[in-house]
C-alpha cells in the first residue's frame, strides 16, 4: 500500500488551509490523501458540540465538505476520510508510523496549530515518526500550491544545514524531492556563530564543506538549481531571513531517547515565525 499524506482536519480555517496544501503535496508525490478528524478533539474557535453523536455529525460534515471541495478542484486526487475516536494527538502520532507526510494547520505568526491546541501540536511535531509540515492559516498562496516568489523569480525550498553530514541527509532528501516535484530551487543555509572570526581561507572552507554535503544531491537531482548561503549570525535569525521568500522551510528534529518531546530553538523559531509552511524532519 502506498503511504499517504495525512492531514489533521477539525473544521477551523487553519486546518482547511492545511488540507489544501496537503492535497497539492499528495498530487506532487503521487500519493493518496487522508483527511483525519478526531471527534473527541475540537479547537476553541469552532462551536463545541457537547453530545457525542452531535460531535460525530459535525466531524462527518467537515470531512464530507472538505473532501468534496478537494475532489472538485483536483480530479486526479485520491481522498479518504477518517473519523476517529482517539484524541487528535494519539491519532496523528499513530498514523505517522505509516504515512509519507503529516500536515497540520497553524494560526500564523506567534502560535502553532489550530487543529491541535498549542502544546498538543508541539507534542505531535516532537514525536511524529515521519516528516510533519505546519501550514499557516493566512498563507495567501496555498491554494495555488506555491509559496512566496523570490525577488529573482525563483521559489526557494529553504533548508537549514547547520551540521553538514549524516544529520542533514533526511532534511536534504525531503528538500530536493520537493524542489524536483514543484520546480523550486534549493537554498541551503548555514550560520556561523557571531563570535566566529575566520582565519585565512576558513570562510571558503566552510562554504566548501556545505557544498560537499550538497554534491550527492546535486548529482541525484541534476535539474534542481541550488544556492549555498553562509552567514555570520545566530542560526534562527539567519534561517528566518532566508525564509522571507521561501515556499517551504525544512528544519530537523533530533530523535532524543531521554527527551523525545524536545524541539530545538531553531525549529521552534521557524514554527512560530517563518512566513511559509515549515517541514520538521526527524533524524538520528
Amino acid at each position: 500500500m502506498t503511504a499517504p499524506v495525512v492531514v489533521g482536519l477539525d473544521g477551523s480555517p487553519a486546518s482547511v488551509t492545511a488540507a489544501w496544501w496537503a492535497a497539492h503535496a499528495a498530487l506532487d508525490r503521487h500519493r493518496p490523501l487522508v483527511l483525519l478528524h478526531s471527534w473527541t478533539t475540537q479547537p476553541l474557535d469552532v462551536p463545541v458540540a457537547q453530545e457525542a453523536r452531535s460531535k460525530q455529525r459535525y466531524g462527518r460534515a467537515v470531512l464530507h465538505r472538505t473532501e468534496a471541495e478537494l475532489l472538485h478542484r483536483h480530479a486526479g486526487l485520491t481522498v479518504t476520510s477518517e473519523l476517529v475516536a482517539e484524541t487528535a494527538a494519539e491519532a496523528l502520532l499513530d498514523r505517522s508510523g505509516d504515512c509519507d507526510l503529516l500536515v497540520l494547520g497553524s494560526r500564523g505568526y506567534g502560535s502553532v496549530a489550530s487543529f491541535l491546541l498549542g502544546s498538543i501540536s508541539l507534542h505531535v511535531l516532537s514525536l511524529a515518526r515521519c516528516p510533519a509540515v505546519t501550514v499557516r492559516a493566512d498563507d495567501p498562496t496555498v491554494e495555488s500550491g506555491w509559496g512566496h516568489p523570490a525577488a529573482d523569480g525563483h521559489d526557494d525550498i529553504v533548508v537549514g544545514v547547520q551540521h553538514p553530514g549524516p544529520d542533514s541527509e533526511p532534511l536534504l532528501e525531503l528538500a530536493f524531492a520537493e524542489a524536483q516535484s514543484q520546480g523550486g530551487r534549493i537554498r541551503a543555509v548555514r550560520a556561523m556563530p557571531p563570535s566566529w572570526r575566520p582565519g585565512v581561507g576558513e570562510g571558503t572552507a566552510e562554504t566548501e564543506r556545505l557544498c560537499a554535503a550538497l554534491e550527492p544531491w546535486r548529482e541525484k537531482y541534476p535539474d534542481v538549481p541550488v544556492v549555498e548561503q553562509t552567514a555570520v549570525g545566530s542560526a534562527a535569525p539567519v534561517l528566518l531571513s532566508a525564509s522571507a521568500h521561501g515556499r517551504l522551510v525544512v528544519v530537523g528534529r533530533r530523535r532524543r531517547p531521554h527527551q523525545p518531546w524536545r524541539l530545538g530553538p531553531v525549529t521552534h523559531a521557524a514554527l512560530h515565525h517563518a512566513p511559509c509552511p515549515v517541514a520538521v524532519v526527524p533524524h538520528d
